[in-house]
């Protein structure tokens, strides 16, 4: 860790694989320098925010200096106040990850104890139960980095080998032991964006598996309908320039060359959900493309607040912890994601309805006695349903906190909470099209493309063709699940 090039793919192998973490002797010598700044400051009598004052509303009152530890530590109880299902194991250890990483940078203030006690407990997987509920994303995520935070002093609870207990036996289980906090390191800890760009990087990380393989599906769905290839002709594409569009387009191309099943229609042109997947799925590429722009700066930011500055022996009280840019990238991204899901429940809705595919209805082999996908597409259609509220922009809203001192937040922590909700029921969506579309390939003849006949063969090794109605919602989950590893790719 150095604070500077951290990327999704090692949050994401951090987080989900495991993967141990060091730090760089360059960032221990940043982090030092920038404690012996704080000290030195305060030596020299200086009225610091946060340090040797309150919090928000009471930063006038004086901390004398005797009580600046016992302020920070107050300060880390006082803040766990969230509420709500814990987040994820993976969740929990990209927030940590984030956290480590802005440390490092050596903007805050904090001794190389603390630095070191949390990259150990990532090692060790000593992983505190963090609530998912109580952000607000400004002054950063106080609620559940306290949480986390109190883990490190021996409080709170953590989780060890699957085993929840409390943060002190955790750690000691771990061969590790807490710390007593001092100037400023309470603030460091908990002033920061962690929660909602952990959670929006393993949503862009996600959206992107995901992406990739819907355009597997769809080809799978186009062949199954006899579409038409020439909407994604190569010259059409150019003459609308949007890379998204392009990408779309030849990612189809690719996919779709060597099929015997395409342009088997009789209509002059296909119906929109067929013929114009690069305009309506190549704006969630853009925005993807964005949006991991956003989330990368911000994973390699400092975010905290007061932030110190060792060469300039000076430290500034400011607002890099506001969680705006976050939100409303995270807000962002909602919108074309939720186009992709509502966009494949309508070739769903299509090749589940005989008058419009011309296949056997709801795919059934004995249509009337058996109802075959008929209830599948209700699934798809309330996921989608579902999408169109979580879409709403999270961070076009603000409540004041702290007495009106805080008066405009970000409300970003719930834009990666809906996000995160999102991307799980697009998964769902795409899965369901797609054990309709493999369903509908068996039901139809000539030879698929390769690339289409590879992604059906994976899909048939965890889905048996469906010869008679049988419970199907393990299925579902179960082809959720090999697009969640990426299997199609």
């Amino acid at each position: 860790m150095d604070g500077k090039s951290l990327s999704i793919s090692e949050l994401v192998s951090v987080a989900r694989d495991n993967s141990s973490v060091g730090i760089s002797v360059d960032s221990a010598e940043l982090v030092n320098a920038s404690r012996k700044t704080l000290e030195s400051r305060l030596r020299q009598g200086n009225t610091i925010y946060g340090v040797n004052t309150g919090f928000g509303e009471l930063q006038n009152s004086r901390i004398a200096p005797g009580e600046a530890g016992r302020l920070q530590e107050n300060l880390v109880r006082s803040t766990s106040a969230g509420v709500g299902a814990p987040l994820s194991r993976d969740e929990t250890r990209a927030m940590m990850l984030l956290r480590l990483n802005t440390l490092v940078k050596g903007y805050s203030g904090v001794r190389m104890d603390v630095v070191t006690l949390l990259c150990e407990m990532l090692n060790r997987h000593v992983h505190p139960v963090i609530p998912s509920r109580g952000s607000v994303g400004a002054s950063g995520d106080l609620a559940p980095l306290a949480h986390m935070a109190l883990v490190l002093m021996g409080e709170g609870n953590a989780e060890l080998e699957g085993v929840i207990m409390n943060g002190s036996d955790a750690l000691s289980k771990a061969g590790l032991k807490p710390v007593s906090l001092r100037e400023k390191e309470g603030l460091a800890l908990i002033n920061g964006t962690q929660f909602m760009t952990a959670l929006g990087a393993l949503a862009v990380h996600d959206i992107g598996l995901l992406l990739q393989q819907s355009l597997i599906v769809f080809s799978m769905s186009l062949e199954s309908l006899g579409g038409r290839i020439s909407p994604f002709d190569e010259r059409v594409a150019a003459l609308r320039a949007h890379r998204g569009s392009m990408e779309v387009a030849a990612s189809i191309r690719r996919i779709c060359s060597g099929s015997s099943r395409l342009d088997r229609g009789n209509s002059p042109q296909d119906p929109y959900t067929l013929r114009c997947a690069p305009q309506v799925i190549g704006p969630l590429e853009d925005m993807l493309r964005y949006c991991e722009n956003i989330i990368v700066t911000e994973m390699n930011s400092t975010t905290d607040n007061p932030i110190v500055l060792p060469d300039d022996g000076e430290v500034i009280s400011a607002g890099n912890f506001h969680g705006q840019p976050v939100a409303v990238a995270l807000d962002a991204l909602a919108i074309p994601l939720q186009a992709l899901a509502s966009f494949s429940e309508r070739r769903t809705a299509r090749l589940t309805d005989h008058k419009l595919s011309g296949l056997s209805p709801f795919l059934s082999r004995r249509p009337g006695l058996e109802s075959g996908y008929m209830v599948a597409q209700y699934t798809a259609a309330a996921l989608v349903s579902e999408g169109k509220v979580l879409s709403h922009p999270s961070s076009s809203d603000s409540i004041p906190t702290s007495a009106n001192q805080e008066d405009y937040v970000s409300m970003g922590a719930y834009s990666a909470l809906k996000l995160r909700q999102m991307v799980e029921n697009s998964f769902r969506v795409i899965a369901i099209e797609a054990v309709c579309a493999a369903q509908a390939l068996d039901l139809t003849g000539g030879p698929s493309a390769p690339g289409v006949a590879k992604a059906h063969s994976t899909i048939r090794e965890t889905v048996p063709t469906l010869d008679k109605d049988r419970e199907i919602s393990g299925e579902i989950e179960d082809c959720c699940m090999l697009l969640k590893r990426g299997a199609l790719l």
